[in-house]
């Protein structure tokens, strides 16, 4: 025994290192179902994919022209680009068409998805009516009412140059094509940005909506020109990278529909950003009101570094943001603290996840096996939203519990209910460059090297044609179990495209035939932008919401199963919000998305799984909104399921 003891003693540390081994290994594996319960999770989905049919074009590029000091990471830097949104782009009343950036061809393209007859003709948007050459490429595509009208108008951003907004002609007539559009500027000068995502808000509150730009390379470099002459600069660190592009705030400032067209807008990102949220790399943008307030605050997901959560602090005119952090925790690291984060963060999307009547964040990351084993972000709302005015984030990161942690190398992420079960599914686009040789050692080198090297592209790995980085990711869509815990049915549902396994990028999610069924886009890097209808067989109702605000003075009307284009002339209520009570007390809240992600855009329409409800229950609804003047309003109504369309109006309900 006394040996024992003593054997015991003098191993203590080694065995306290092995048990410590055993216990992270076991906290490290998600959580597990049986077959017949994977099974019977992907049973309840069902989608059909179909490429978005594309106009004759140019011979296909599989890479782009870049800065000569860039040529051994061609592949890295031709690797964004691909972008999809989901819109009622020729006012049929239907979220049915698609705005996509074809990468191969480098044009943005405007299609009906399939299944929704030939109403138009497939067509790329007009270039030539301003700068555009062979160092720029479009980025992606943001629909909207930019100069308040009822029709839907194309904002375009790219790389290498400022974005470019496409306006509808009042004199266009015939069938939706590029002659529908006119291009405007909305950025004096001719500077260089690099754009990765774009969302819409009123940031201000004084009932307009603005613009937030994220971007990555910082202004003024040259990285898609070939005939460079000085190098181009790469990030500072691979976790405290604070030399990019970062977020830009654009307030609108006025705007005509009428015989001519025109929007203009006001930079304010050095009044109104903190310094330390200027500089990331940019690659997702979200706003969201987390307060109550009508007040949008903001999430930047940044590239090698930290994310930002900025508290909205703004009087009308007076646009002000401030930071806010997530507070540790002995069992919280640094690493997963909003705010402190050192990942690498591509995603972001706003959801009530699990029925409290709270937006949490779902972000994005790097979660590679065997490579850079990151974690997405699940931060769950605490509802302490008072502590955000302290400069407190009430988010704590639960992805690991909830099985979101890992999906590979992943970009755009939305949440939404496919099957209207009442439980929200997870869908990301993952993957990065699709080749044969893995470049995954090299890449783990260059990312514990010194930091003082990364900034010299001369110092990375190549990554050219036929080198791979996650080229095979497969896009998860992941489903709740009986527990609460998600699971990845992907494989059983055959979510790839139809041409062949391609990275991809944007994700965009709508109702496009009016069924109560979601359908989404999936934008694919140098692949066809893929269509998925829904066909799940779906038993459950839901409650469907086109909230928009008149442009005429006939405010107020509430139709039926109506269909924007029978009421008066309106445009989406971007930011308002919605917060439904079910019959068994839960509370599900969502907001009108401007544009929140990485490259993909959903349509303006809210939509809530009910789950087993009758055809005539009674689903108390709360609305708010801040009108045109800038007021916020408030009111209630009692809606059975089934699609509405609701004319918010101005004194119309309490403010």
């Amino acid at each position: 025994m006394r040996q024992a003891l003593q054997l015991l003693r003098s191993n203590a540390a080694r065995l306290c290192a092995v048990l410590a081994l055993l216990i992270l290994y076991h906290l490290a594996q998600l959580p597990a179902v049986s077959g017949s319960e994977h099974a019977a999770l992907a049973a309840r989905f069902r989608f059909a994919a179909t490429p978005l049919a594309v106009p004759p074009g140019p011979p296909p590029q599989t890479l782009r022209p870049v800065n000569p000091s860039l040529a051994h990471i061609a592949s890295w830097i031709s690797a964004v680009g691909a972008a999809v949104a989901l819109a009622d782009i020729d006012g049929d009343g239907l979220p049915n068409d698609a705005c996509f950036v074809e990468t191969s061809t480098n044009r943005v393209i405007v299609a009906p998805v399939p299944g929704s007859s030939d109403r138009y003709a497939p067509f790329a948007l007009d270039f030539s009516g301003f700068r555009y050459d062979a160092t720029m490429a479009p980025m992606g595509c943001l629909p909207g009412n930019f100069t308040e009208g009822p029709q839907t108008e194309l904002l375009v951003y790219f790389w290498g140059r400022t974005p470019v907004v496409f306006l509808r002609r009042p004199d266009a007539t015939g069938k939706l094509g590029a002659a529908s559009f006119v291009a405007q500027e909305i950025v004096a000068g001719e500077q260089r940005w690099y754009s990765n995502a774009a969302t819409q808000a009123d940031l201000d509150g004084d009932g307009h909506l603005d613009l937030i730009i994220g971007n990555y390379f910082p202004d003024g470099a040259r990285i898609l020109d070939a005939r460079a002459t000085e190098p181009d600069s790469m990030q500072h660190s691979m976790s405290r990278a604070f030399n990019g592009g970062g977020p830009r705030l654009l307030i609108w400032t006025a705007a005509s529909h009428g015989a001519h067209p025109s929007v203009s807008y006001r930079d304010v990102t050095e009044e109104a950003l903190p310094e330390a949220a200027r500089h990331g790399w940019t690659l997702a943008v979200g706003a969201a009101d987390l307060t109550g307030a009508q007040l949008p605050d903001l999430y930047l997901a940044n590239d090698f570094g930290p994310d930002r959560l900025l508290d909205n602090r703004s009087t009308q005119g007076h646009p002000r943001f401030a930071l806010a952090w997530g507070q540790r925790s002995l069992f919280v690291p640094k690493s997963k603290t909003l705010g402190y984060d050192s990942f690498k963060g591509m995603g972001v999307d706003f959801a009530d996840i699990d029925a409290r009547g709270l937006l949490d964040i779902f972000v994005s990351n790097i979660t590679e096996s065997y490579a850079l084993e990151e974690s997405n972000f699940v931060f769950m709302n605490t509802g302490r939203s008072d502590e955000l005015a302290k400069g407190i984030a009430p988010f704590v990161d639960r992805s690991e519990s909830l099985g979101l942690s890992r999906a590979g190398w992943a970009w755009d992420a939305k949440l939404d209910d496919f099957d209207n079960a009442g439980q929200l599914e997870v869908l990301q686009a993952t993957g990065f460059v699709r080749g044969a040789v893995d470049r995954w050692p090299e890449l783990q080198e260059l990312a514990m090297a010194n930091d003082q090297l990364l900034h010299a592209p001369a110092a990375w790995l190549r990554v050219l044609p036929g080198d791979d980085l996650s080229g095979q990711d497969h896009n998860p869509f992941f489903v709740a179990d009986s527990r609460g815990v998600y699971v990845n049915v992907a494989a059983e549902l055959g979510l790839e495209p139809t041409d062949k396994p391609a990275p991809s990028r944007g994700i965009a999610v709508a109702d496009a035939f009016g069924d109560g069924r979601l359908d989404f886009a999936v934008a694919n890097q140098w692949g066809d932008t893929t269509f998925y209808r829904n066909l799940s067989p779906i038993t459950h109702r839901f409650l469907g919401l086109a909230l928009r605000l008149p442009i005429s003075p006939r405010v107020g009307v509430l139709a039926r199963d109506g269909r924007p284009d029978a009421a008066p002339p309106s445009r989406p209520a971007i930011g308002a919000a919605a917060t439904i009570t079910l019959p068994d007390g839960r509370r599900r809240t969502a907001q009108v998305d401007g544009g929140n992600g990485h490259s993909g855009k959903r349509a303006p329409e809210l939509h809530f799984g009910l789950g087993d409800v009758a055809a005539d229950a009674a689903i108390p609804v709360e609305l708010q909104w801040r009108d045109t003047a800038g007021k916020v309003q408030r009111t209630h109504l009692t809606l059975s399921p089934g699609w509405y369309t609701i004319l918010l109006g101005t004194g119309g309900g309490e403010s």
